[in-house]
C-alpha cells in the first residue's frame, strides 16, 4: 500500500496535518530525524505509518509505562499489532513478547529507556530486523531541558550498537538550546530537523492572581465545563486530596491521584480517569506523560508551575483532538517563593541560578498582560504574533493604563533605603506606615517613605510591586529578600515612566468564555453515550473509539451508508468493522427523527 492509503484505511483520515508527511518521508528514506511539535500535533502518526510501509519492527522508546500502554491498546484496536515490555510484566508475559519478536509479528515494540541498559538486550535486539529507532519524549535526553532522566542520556548506544538503523526523535518542548543538546546527545546523522509553530489555536489561555484559596475561582470556572474530562494541577499531595473532596462535596465528579497512592490505587484512578467513569483527576505532576486521552477539555493549575517547559506540556494534554478546550492558570506571589526556597538545597549553583531563571520567567508570565501565546513562542523560539481571542489578555475589552510611576519610586526607594534585606511584605508595610513589631524593631518608621503609601491599600502594593517584577526591575534574592536590578535605576531617575492596566488596581473581573455561549448539542451527546455503552463493552477507554472529533463530524454528516461513514475523519476500515455498523444505526435514527 502507499502511505495515502494507510493513513485513509487504517487511520481514518483523508489528508495529512502539518510536518506530518515530510517526517513519514524522512523515515520512509532512512534519515535520522528531530521533530519538535506540540502535543496534539499527531506525533505519534509519524512513526506509527511508516512502520507499516517497512520490513521489520520497530523500537520506542518512552518514558512511562502508562504511557506505552496506552499507545499499544491504541495501535491492537486498530488492528495493528504492538506489545511493550515493561517491569510490570510477569516473565511469562515478556517470553509471550519475545517469540512474538522472533516470529516477526510484532510491528511497535515499546520499551522505557533503562531496557536499553539491561544485561543481554541489546543483543537480542541485534538478533531482530529494527527498521528504525523512535525516542519519544526526547526532551527528557538534555540537562538543560526540564524532565531530565539519565538513562535517557545513555541512548547513544543506539547509534554506536546499530550505525546503520535511523533514529527518529520527538518532543513537543524544547528550546534551541535542548533542540541542540538532544542532537548531540543521541548523535543524530544530519537529521530532518521539524519544527512546528508553538501556537495551539485551539487552546484558550486564561491566569488569574489567586484570591484567598482560589476555590471560587475554580469554581466559577468548572461551571463552563459541566461533565466535561479535565485536570487540576495542585503542589502539594495533601492539596490533591483536600481539593477532591471539596470538589466531590459539590457534587462534581473527581479523584485525587498522587505519588503516594498505592500502584492499585493510582491505576484505578487513572482507569476511571480514561474510561470516562470520573470528569477530574486532582493531581501533582505525577500525573504526567502517560496521558494520551484525547478528549481532556480542560486544564487548570492552582499555583504556579517550576518553568515555562512544564506549563506548556501541562495544558498541552487539553485539546489534544483539536477541539476547543481552556486553561487556567492561579498564582500568587507566594508560589514562586515557595518553590525558590525548595531549589535552595540543590548542590550545583550553576543548576540552582538556571532553576531560579526558570521560575522567574514564569513567574513573569502569569503577571503579563501581553498575549499568553505569543510569549510562550518567543519562549521557545518561535516567532510569535499576538493570538486575537485566544488568551485572557487578547480577549480583554481595551484596558486604560494608570501611570505608577511615583508609586514605583516610592517602593524601589523603600528597598533601596532598607539595604535590599527585607521581603516584599515588610516594604509594603513601611510604605503604609505600620506599627508592626518589626518596623520598629529595625527602626524603618524613622525612614523618609515611612508612611507615604498609606492611601494605597496592600492589595494594590502588591499589584505594583507585581508590575515592577514583570519588568525586571525587581527580583528575589537570598531569604525572598527584594533586590533592585538595573531597570530600576532608569524609573527612580525619571528616566523611565511605569505603567499598569487599570482593571489591575481593581478587583479581578471573571472572563466571559466561548464555552458559555455554547449549549450543550443533543446529536453530538447521542452519539457520546453509545460510544460509552460500546466502549464499556470492549473494555476500551471511551476515546479509543472514536475522539470527540470524530463524533463532532459524526453529528454534523449524519452518515446514511458506510461510504459516508469512511469518510469522516478518524474511522477507518478496522475501526468501522469494529464498531461502525452501531454508529451508523444512529447516525440513520437521528437523521429520520
Amino acid at each position: 500500500m502507499q502511505k495515502s492509503e494507510v493513513l485513509e484505511k487504517v487511520f481514518g483520515f483523508n489528508s495529512f496535518r502539518s510536518f506530518q508527511e515530510e517526517a513519514v518521508d524522512a523515515i520512509l528514506e532512512g534519515r535520522d530525524l528531530l521533530m519538535i511539535l506540540p502535543t496534539g500535533g499527531g506525533k505519534s502518526l509519524c512513526y506509527q505509518l511508516p512502520s507499516l510501509l517497512m520490513e521489520g519492527v520497530t523500537v520506542v522508546v518512552s518514558p512511562l509505562i502508562a504511557l506505552m500502554q496506552d499507545q499499544v491498546r491504541g495501535l491492537n484496536e486498530n488492528g495493528i499489532r504492538a506489545a511493550t515490555i515493561n517491569s510490570d510484566m510477569n516473565d511469562e508475559e515478556r517470553q509471550e513478547v519475545f517469540t512474538g519478536l522472533r516470529e516477526g509479528s510484532i510491528k511497535l515494540l515499546y520499551v522505557a529507556p533503562e531496557r536499553m541498559s539491561a544485561s543481554g538486550f541489546i543483543g537480542f535486539l541485534q538478533s531482530l530486523k529494527i527498521n528504525f529507532f523512535v525516542i519519544d519524549e526526547a526532551h527528557c535526553v538534555s540537562e538543560w531541558g526540564h524532565e531530565f532522566r539519565a538513562d535517557y542520556r545513555k541512548l547513544h548506544l543506539l547509534k554506536e550498537n546499530f550505525p546503520q538503523v535511523p533514529v527518529a526523535a520527538f518532543t513537543a518542548t524544547a528550546t534551541p538550546k535542548v533542540e541542540a543538546d538532544i542532537h548531540a546527545a543521541l548523535r543524530l546523522h544530519e537529521p530532518l530537523k521539524l519544527r512546528a509553530k508553538v501556537f495551539r489555536k485551539n487552546l484558550t489561555i486564561r491566569a488569574q492572581k489567586r484570591v484567598s484559596n482560589g476555590r471560587t475561582q475554580l469554581l466559577n470556572f468548572l461551571q463552563q465545563h459541566r461533565d466535561e474530562s479535565g485536570i487540576i494541577y495542585t503542589f502539594t499531595r495533601k492539596e490533591t486530596e483536600q481539593l477532591a473532596a471539596f470538589l466531590q462535596s459539590r457534587h462534581i465528579s473527581a479523584r485525587a491521584y498522587h505519588a503516594r497512592l498505592s500502584p492499585e490505587e493510582k491505576s484505578e484512578v487513572m482507569r476511571d480517569f480514561m474510561y470516562d467513569k470520573i470528569d477530574i483527576v486532582v493531581a501533582t505532576i505525577a500525573f504526567g506523560m502517560g496521558i494520551d486521552k484525547s478528549n481532556i477539555r480542560f486544564v487548570v493549575h492552582t499555583s504556579l508551575p517550576k518553568t515555562i517547559e512544564n506549563y506548556y506540556q501541562e495544558i498541552g494534554r487539553a485539546g489534544r483532538d483539536g477541539l476547543e478546550s481552556e486553561t487556567l492558570l492561579l498564582y500568587t506571589k507566594g508560589d514562586e517563593i515557595q518553590k525558590r526556597e525548595l531549589m535552595d538545597s540543590v548542590e550545583s549553583d550553576a543548576y540552582k541560578q538556571v532553576l531560579y531563571d526558570k521560575l522567574q520567567t514564569m513567574y513573569r508570565f502569569a503577571l503579563s498582560s501581553s498575549c499568553k501565546h505569543k510569549l510562550l513562542a518567543l519562549y521557545f523560539g518561535d516567532e510569535g504574533e499576538a493570538c486575537g481571542d485566544k488568551c485572557d489578555s487578547c480577549l480583554k475589552a481595551p484596558v486604560e493604563q494608570v501611570e505608577i510611576t511615583k508609586e514605583a519610586q516610592m517602593f524601589l526607594s523603600a528597598i533601596y533605603r532598607t539595604g535590599e534585606r527585607f521581603g516584599q511584605n515588610h516594604i509594603i508595610d513601611i510604605l503604609r506606615g505600620s506599627q508592626a513589631q518589626n518596623i520598629m524593631k529595625f527602626g524603618h518608621d524613622k525612614l523618609s517613605v515611612y508612611g507615604i503609601g498609606e492611601l494605597r491599600n496592600k492589595n494594590e502594593w502588591g499589584m505594583i510591586a507585581d508590575r515592577l517584577f514583570e519588568l525586571s526591575a525587581i527580583q528575589l534574592g537570598e531569604h525572598r529578600a527584594l533586590k533592585l536590578q538595573k531597570e530600576a535605576i532608569a524609573v527612580l531617575k525619571g528616566h523611565e515612566k511605569v505603567w499598569i492596566d487599570e482593571d489591575k488596581l481593581g478587583n479581578i473581573t471573571r472572563l466571559k468564555t466561548a464555552a458559555e455561549e455554547i449549549e450543550k448539542d443533543e446529536t453530538f451527546e447521542a452519539f457520546r453515550s453509545l460510544r460509552m455503552k460500546i466502549a464499556t463493552q470492549h473494555d476500551v477507554p471511551a476515546y479509543i473509539v472514536f475522539s470527540d472529533k470524530t463524533l463532532h463530524e459524526l453529528s454534523r454528516r449524519l452518515p446514511k451508508n458506510k461510504e459516508e461513514m469512511l469518510e469522516v475523519n478518524g474511522i477507518g476500515e478496522v475501526k468501522y468493522e469494529r464498531y461502525g455498523e452501531a454508529f451508523l444505526e444512529l447516525s440513520r435514527e437521528l437523521q429520520a427523527s
